[in-house]
């Protein structure tokens, strides 16, 4: 959230818009509710064509993409983003606690599904502070990300980007 001090002198809050990508509207709506409560403007796209053309046409300050669902793949979206618009946080959300090294990799925030009520509205001040200040990228964190196994049996290392 930005403050912005009207002419007035009076505080006015300049809502940050999200951009939220999941096949399903119900979810859509429901997370539209929970963010704008939280003062954010909220776009929905129940596709990653959809969400790519929203995104030329009105900037964003993060894009939260749920990592499975029907006709929408994630790492194919996150690769998209990350090549057209870098500077826009990609926040996973995800029921999964086993999320391929490659694709944390691509996102900025990862946000369990169980953990969405008191983990999310602070991820989401993170990664658009982080964006907002220009920090170095490094891949997706969360609190227990060294317990991620890996495809070779390992466990997952914080590693500066690129890999």
């Amino acid at each position: 959230m930005v403050l912005v001090v009207g002419s007035l002198g009076d505080v006015v809050m300049d809502a940050l818009t999200l951009l939220c990508i999941d096949d399903r509207p119900q979810l859509l709506e429901l997370r539209k509710a929970l963010l704008e409560s939280h003062g954010y403007r909220v776009q929905m796209a129940s596709s990653g064509h959809a969400a790519m053309k929203m995104l030329q046409d009105a900037p964003v300050a993060a894009v939260l993409v749920e990592y499975k669902t029907e006709g929408i793949d994630p790492e194919a979206v996150a690769c998209q983003l990350k090549l057209r618009f870098p500077s826009i946080p990609i926040i996973l959300l995800s029921a999964y606690t086993c999320i391929p090294e490659r694709i944390l990799w691509l996102v900025d925030e990862y946000v369990m599904k169980s953990e969405i009520s008191e983990r999310l509205i602070p991820t989401i001040e993170r990664a658009t502070r982080r964006s907002q200040t220009d920090e170095i990228r490094k891949p997706a964190s969360r609190a227990n990300a060294a317990q991620i196994p890996s495809k070779y049996g390992s466990t997952a290392r914080k590693r500066e980007w690129p890999p």
